[in-house]
């Protein structure tokens, strides 16, 4: 006998033969849209250091799905930069539906495994200059499937953040403000409610401080937020509105000057980040956890080097303790 065709297989078939419309499933309509910021994204970035050219990966799961990974390293720009895409197909096994369940009760209680797709954008770029600050974007989307593929729960979620190792005023506010004015469009209590989610979400416990000065963050956003194309909309917006949020920063800061202690600082800054991500980092750890994973992309998000000191304190009234003041007490920038 046999076997029918997987969900995955069937969608494939699908965008082979008529393309993806806005009449198409909105998880190909997610699909076709995160990798068309990617490669709009990554040709951007290379036009800052045309010498040193993204390696790009193309990698399938055998499950369904698969994703690109575009990544530079040791540029003259950025150290390491990573702009990937994820398609997971998957089953759900009945703990994970019963811990879905709380946010999202369309979901069926009663199955013992659940069909689900998921599709994201990820990108972090780690600078060479210690003035111009690192930033991470992240969007997606996850709906769950019964068997013949049609959709019964679906979210999204997403956000992007900057984490400078030194502060520049006007910097945080063209960024904070690119975001600000990409929320207001949709509703204007997005942006206080999702920077307030962002500063609450990239904060480590242990250092009593944030990773960085934050930006966005949002997830299980359903049709209990707004419809799914108002919630699709905004993710295009959100998406649409990094490129102008964060080259004018890192193209000012790139060829700016710096010694010693300011690249040790930026290493130290580094290692902060590499201890959210790996120790407290939600979507490294589902990542990590999920079968199949390509962990080479997962931990694309860490930097190229990082340092540790035993009891370092950044100098009296210096420019270092200024940063960490504002990590250990976030700050309304517009």
């Amino acid at each position: 006998m046999t076997e029918a065709p997987s969900i995955a297989d069937r969608d494939s078939i699908s965008k082979r033969e008529s393309g993806v419309t806005e009449k198409s499933p909105m998880r190909l309509r997610m699909e076709a849209l995160i990798k068309e910021k990617q490669s709009e994204i990554v040709a951007a970035l290379q036009k800052l250091d045309p010498e040193n050219k993204f390696r790009t990966d193309t990698w399938s799961r055998p499950a369904g799905g698969g994703g690109i990974s575009c990544v530079q390293q040791d540029g003259n720009v950025f150290e390491k930069a990573g702009v990937n895409t994820s398609i997971v197909y998957g089953t759900l096994p009945r703990p994970a539906i019963e811990k879905m369940r709380v946010n999202h009760k369309a979901i069926d209680p009663d199955v013992d495994s659940l069909e689900f797709f998921a599709a994201g954008l990820s990108l972090v770029l780690h600078p060479q200059n210690p003035n111009a600050p690192t930033v991470h974007l992240n969007y997606r989307y996850f709906e769950t499937m019964d068997n013949d593929g049609k959709c019964n729960a679906w979210w999204f979620g997403g956000g992007t953040d900057l984490t400078p190792t030194y502060l520049y005023d006007e910097d945080a506010i063209h960024f904070h403000k690119s975001i600000k004015d990409a929320c207001d469009k949709h509703d204007r209590g997005y942006y206080p409610r999702f920077k307030q989610w962002c500063d609450k979400y990239f904060y480590i416990p242990h250092r009593q401080e944030s990773r960085g000065i934050g930006g966005i963050f949002f997830d299980d956003l359903d049709g209990q937020e707004k419809d799914q194309e108002q919630l699709f909309s905004f993710v295009k917006d959100c998406l649409s509105s990094f490129l102008p949020g964060y080259l004018p920063i890192v193209t000012k800061r790139k060829d700016m000057s710096f010694g010693e202690r300011e690249k040790q600082w930026q290493q130290l800054r580094r290692g902060r980040y590499v201890e959210f991500n790996l120790v407290h980092d939600r979507g490294t750890s589902f990542g990590l956890n999920t079968p199949s994973a390509r962990v080479e992309s997962i931990l694309m998000s860490l930097p190229l080097t990082a340092r540790w000191m035993y009891m370092h304190e950044a100098e009296k009234g210096s420019r270092e303790e200024r940063i960490v003041g504002v990590l250990k007490q976030p700050i309304e920038w517009v």
